[in-house]
């Protein structure tokens, strides 16, 4: 039978099909080839010895969290307590387009800042939407719905954003720990611990401790550089031109006429400039 591994606790893996669980173990051979079952992994399982027998293709892989099989990404992203990071932002949405993964920012904490603050942190946010992707409040529950439904989403973000508040919204009666913000380092403590994926308004949520692999060594330049969407608008006169010390580099000329936000491109250059 078919079925998708939906949380994993030390060597057993719940395994969802038909609306049935099972709690099922692998196949010895598992271990020798070095196959790693994540929560997310659609699965060939015998349901009357209960053993995972082969492990199907995935769409996508992350390491930590252990998951696979991601549609969609809410980037949970506090505007204050924590502060607003462009950066974090930047390098979470080139995590998502390298794994092909649609990336949509959601806001938080909206309501601590001044009308000055927001006005400055709007710009930023309009640059966004303009450039295509979807930027959503905390508050549109009915939208954050509507955009779940036959999807297996990942809601992930600064630590103490709110990721685990705001599915509770989505759904109370998963009641998730939450954890409060520390005051002197601007950051939540961490409260999720296992990584579970829930059935929910006709899709599926993963409920993680977050990605804490954003390395972006193990990438190439070429590689980043092409999940800076907007790039592709600005094609130069140099084959493979990695925007950076091109005379006459179409991006760069974007930059300075503020047509590609110049903030977003100076994180460009500091995810590549070890490469």
């Amino acid at each position: 039978m078919e079925g998708q591994i939906i949380k994993i606790v030390s060597d057993l893996h719940i395994v969802s099909c038909k609306g049935e669980k099972y709690d099922c173990k692998c196949r010895g051979k598992f271990r020798k080839e070095k196959l790693i079952p994540k929560v997310g992994d659609y699965v060939i399982f015998n349901p009357s010895n209960k053993v995972i027998e082969e492990i199907l293709p995935r769409k996508n892989i992350f390491d930590r969290p252990s998951v696979s099989n991601i549609d969609q990404a809410f980037l949970i992203t506090s505007l204050k307590l924590p502060n607003f990071s462009l950066n974090l932002l930047d390098k979470l949405i080139v995590l998502m387009e390298l794994h092909n993964v649609v990336p949509i920012i959601c806001i938080t904490k909206r309501d601590l800042l001044t009308k000055e603050e927001l006005k400055e942190i709007d710009k930023s946010l309009n640059y966004y939407k303009k450039i295509g992707y979807q930027v959503i409040e905390n508050t549109q529950i009915d939208k954050i719905k509507s955009l779940l439904k036959n999807k297996t989403s990942v809601f992930t973000g600064q630590t103490g954003a709110g990721k685990s508040t705001l599915l509770n919204k989505i759904n109370n009666m998963w009641n998730l720990k939450t954890g409060e913000v520390s005051i002197s380092l601007g950051r939540g403590k961490h409260t999720t611990r296992v990584v579970e994926l829930f059935e929910i308004d006709g899709g599926k949520v993963l409920d993680t401790p977050g990605f804490s692999a954003l390395d972006l060594d193990k990438y190439s330049a070429s590689e980043i550089r092409d999940s800076f969407i907007e790039f592709a608008n600005y094609p130069c006169i140099y084959k493979d031109c990695m925007h950076k010390n091109e005379q006459e580099c179409q991006v760069k000329v974007a930059v300075n006429n503020n047509n590609i936000m110049k903030q977003r491109y100076e994180n460009y250059l500091k995810f590549i400039e070890r490469k």
